[in-house]
């Protein structure tokens, strides 16, 4: 796990510095300061509209007995996608992005629907109390 985090620290800001130097050479610094700016104000409208969507979405769930499991996943990811948004770059902007749009964010939903299917099935799935 510390290799993985370590590696995801150290590959990131490298992929952006590279991403940032490429895009600045073709479009000009200001386009590409532009550019930032402009996907981190579209990033957090949509990371701002989905939130609310999301948590009426939760509340009409309790309100009705219903456990909001779906929903509450579809909060993580776009709150995870709204952190990344923060992060300067455009690698991090597009996974951002693509947390916080809805279509694909179902495709995420289900990719993590397999994956944690599979664990459990391989008995590799633990869960640890402190």
């Amino acid at each position: 796990m510390l290799l993985r985090l370590f590696l995801v620290f150290t590959i990131v800001p490298v992929i952006e510095v590279w991403l940032l130097i490429r895009i600045g050479r073709v479009i000009g610094a200001l386009p590409t300061v532009a550019v930032l700016l402009a996907v981190s104000l579209a990033g957090a409208w949509l990371a701002r509209s989905q939130g609310f969507r999301v948590v009426a979405a939760i509340r009409d769930e309790l309100v009705a007995g219903r456990m909001p499991g779906a929903h509450i996943l579809d909060g993580a990811l776009i709150l995870t996608g709204g952190m990344l948004l923060l992060t300067p770059g455009f690698f991090t902007d597009f996974i951002g992005l693509f947390f916080l749009i809805p279509a694909t964010r179902t495709l995420l939903k289900r990719w993590l629907g397999i994956w944690l299917e599979r664990r459990l099935r391989q008995g590799s799935f633990v869960v640890r109390r402190f």
